[in-house]
């Protein structure tokens, strides 16, 4: 009778540390899906403000078309992704073509002086702050569960239950390589 009682005992204890495990996965994935909501909405700020900076820009900048397309494109498969993983391929995209068009306003004085571009491209660096905060964010969630699926015992729970490691937010390749810098 001790022994059955030891071994429902340490039966017991087993599943309450599975179910424990298993609902700290979760809770995990969770704050994950909650992290990328808000790398979403920061983006979505800046998907908005996109279509009245490149309107501002066309009027002075006319032939630097491709950089223009460049952003509808990226910014047409960014609203369309259907996963993180594409988002992120998109607004990596997005990011450079970005990138081109604030090189193209150094050659424009007059847009630079241009008070409705100004205020825009303050709100856009505003926009891009908070997008890395979230991406930060975002991968410290994505560290935390990872880590979690990785290590021993949770690795257990992860592998009956089919928690799989997530994808990190990673910058985009161009931004490994310094900026070029013209004053002419």
């Amino acid at each position: 009778m001790k022994k059955t009682l030891i071994f429902l005992g340490v039966v017991v204890l087993i599943a309450l540390w599975a179910v424990g495990s298993y609902n700290g996965m979760v809770r995990r994935r969770e704050s994950i899906k909650g992290a990328w909501g808000q790398v979403e909405n920061v983006l979505q700020r800046r998907y908005d403000l996109i279509p009245n900076l490149v309107e501002t820009v066309k009027g002075y900048a006319a032939h630097e078309k491709s950089t223009l397309e460049d952003i509808a494109k990226f910014r047409s498969q960014w609203a369309a992704a259907p996963s993180p993983s594409d988002k992120m391929a998109a607004s990596k995209g997005l990011e450079g073509a970005l990138s081109r068009l604030m090189v193209v306003m150094e050659n424009y004085p007059q847009l630079k002086a241009d008070q409705s571009f100004l205020k825009l491209q303050d709100e856009l660096a505003g926009t891009e702050n908070r997008i890395a905060v979230e991406r930060k964010r975002y991968n410290e969630e994505v560290q935390a569960y990872n880590t979690a699926a990785e290590t021993f015992p949770g690795v257990i729970t992860a592998r009956l239950f089919g928690f799989g490691p997530l994808p990190y937010f990673e910058a985009p390749e161009a931004a490994q390589a310094a900026p070029k810098v013209s004053f002419q």
